[in-house]
């Protein structure tokens, strides 16, 4: 991987983690089609951090809220303000990712190497976000959130784990179907993302320090990881100004094409 193409796949990595079309799969499926040298697991890493950068960066003030009123809330063993609840309901909604990542690590790290899966998931993405729109009764604020609620977002996070599978379109489909309004999932799945996002990424740069040549990689991974902070932050912008109007429905569309292209491309090649 040249300088290049680490700067091409760290903006495709921000602009998909969070418009729902997949980032582990088009980090898998683009740089295949353009016959590009697998990034490899460390790299996908390094560029996720550049989003959580970008996620933490736009929801700093949020955070400093869920934390602060979440850790008074423990102390004074007060959750009476729903603003007190959300840190519980962000760390159990973390919980069934963190798990199933780390117990089936190397049967979702063989699935990279699959286009046909990684293109059938990406049809399974289009599924869930055309039947969560179906569904859809955007009824309930965050405020209403409940324990069931954020266990059920979690586990469709925990799914998103299989590359093509998109974790914001799969956690943001899930607050959809409990009732949630479409700003206010979009706003969850973001922040959910956040703790396992920052787990994943500590795990892997273990395997960073024990490279022979992590030395050279440096300026790769650099340049990856700036450029998913950037378009990280200008998309998590975007897609919350569109979804207080837009629907999920185009990026169905997307992934159904996408999805159907790769899959003939992986049959026939």
């Amino acid at each position: 991987m040249d300088i290049l193409q680490a700067i091409v796949l760290g903006i495709l990595q921000g602009a998909t983690e969070f418009v729902p079309i997949s980032s582990s799969g088009h980090l898998v499926l683009v740089p295949w089609l353009l016959g590009w040298p697998a990034s490899g697991l460390v790299f996908d890493t390094i560029v996720h951090w550049g989003t959580l950068l970008a996620v933490v960066a736009y929801f700093w003030k949020d955070w400093w809220m869920i934390i602060s009123t979440g850790l008074r809330g423990l102390l004074r063993r007060d959750w009476s303000d729903p603003r007190s609840r959300l840190l519980w309901l962000l760390v159990l909604g973390s919980v069934p990712a963190a798990l199933i990542g780390y117990c089936l690590e190397d049967f979702f790290e063989s699935l990279f190497s699959e286009p046909v899966w990684v293109s059938i998931f990406l049809l399974v993405t289009a599924a869930l976000l055309a039947a969560s729109e179906w569904m859809a009764r955007q009824v309930r604020e965050a405020r209403d959130l409940r324990w069931q609620d954020a266990l059920t977002i979690g586990l469709s996070q925990a799914a998103a784990i299989a590359p093509g599978i998109s974790r914001s379109g799969a956690t943001i489909s899930a607050g959809l179907w409990r009732g949630l309004e479409r700003t206010e999932a979009a706003r969850f799945s973001f922040l959910l993302g956040t703790p396992i996002i920052f787990g994943a990424g500590l795990f892997q740069l273990m395997d960073l320090f024990a490279m022979p040549n992590a030395e050279a990689q440096v300026s790769l991974l650099a340049a990856g990881f700036v450029a998913a902070a950037v378009s990280g932050y200008v998309c998590i912008w975007t897609l919350l100004r569109y979804l207080q109007r837009g629907r999920l429905y185009p990026f169905a569309v997307y992934c159904v094409l996408a999805g159907i292209f790769f899959l003939l491309v992986s049959l026939f090649r």
